[in-house]
């Protein structure tokens, strides 16, 4: 998993692709597409994970930036929702892109649920021995969906230790609260300094594969989150 510089670098962005949410104007599709191609072709990170997107925007993206890329499909209302706003851009879910070839994927609905839209996740494990999650968790708007947001932590913690026990292990995504969900043995980063949203977006990852990790924000004018850039340092093996 060593790069050449020893660091490994995970650009997390929540893109609000799906045409339904009230930041969708915000997005001025396909500006906010573009902007996602751009900040990748600018920072070329590792991996790239990616909430609230677009079946074919995610592999426009993958394609224009040149990366690998595996999608997984969100239930909403006990069906799949296609994006709209326009059209034909195919189904609402999660995205990991990655530089190195994806050799297998696995996505699974969390057992914890409250409201319309099931909440899963996606890991990825690519040829170079990296193995990269994301997830977008339930809001905490509610008592209720609070709750929903903590056991769904919880999963999200128990599914990364036993992602890490195979090797290193990187995560990024959208957990919609302060609190880390990163096992013991995970260093953590957020997006707290962001102008938008500030500290719902994390990134972890194993301290066994990197010894520190640095965040950097980058301002999104066409989403209602900024961009969380993480490098973190590698171990050599």
């Amino acid at each position: 998993m060593l790069a050449a510089d020893g660091s490994f670098t995970l650009l997390q962005m929540n893109l609000c692709l799906s045409g339904f949410s009230g930041c969708y104007g915000t997005t001025a599709y396909p500006a906010g597409v573009d902007d996602a191609v751009a900040r990748i072709r600018q920072s070329r990170p590792d991996a790239v994970t990616i909430n609230e997107a677009c079946h074919r925007d995610a592999r426009e993206i993958a394609r224009r930036a040149g990366y690998h890329v595996r999608f997984t499909n969100i239930i909403y209302l006990g069906e799949l929702l296609p994006c709209v706003s326009p059209g034909g851009r195919g189904l609402f879910g999660d995205a990991v892109l990655t530089k190195a070839r994806i050799e297998t994927s696995s996505s699974r609905p969390f057992e914890a649920q409250f409201g319309p839209e099931e909440r899963r996740w996606l890991c990825v494990s690519t040829r170079l021995d990296q193995r990269v999650c994301t997830t977008h968790l339930d809001t905490r708007t509610t008592t209720t969906y609070a709750a929903t947001n903590a056991a769904q932590c919880i999963e999200l913690t128990s599914l990364l230790a036993r992602q890490a026990a195979g090797g290193p292990v990187v995560f990024g995504g959208d957990v919609n609260r302060p609190g880390s969900c990163a096992p013991d043995g995970f260093w953590a980063r957020s997006d707290r300094s962001a102008g938008q949203a500030p500290g719902l977006q994390h990134v972890y990852g194993n301290r066994s594969a990197s010894r520190s990790a640095r965040a950097q924000i980058l301002p999104a004018e066409h989403s209602d989150h900024d961009m969380l850039l993480v490098r973190a340092t590698l171990r050599s093996r």
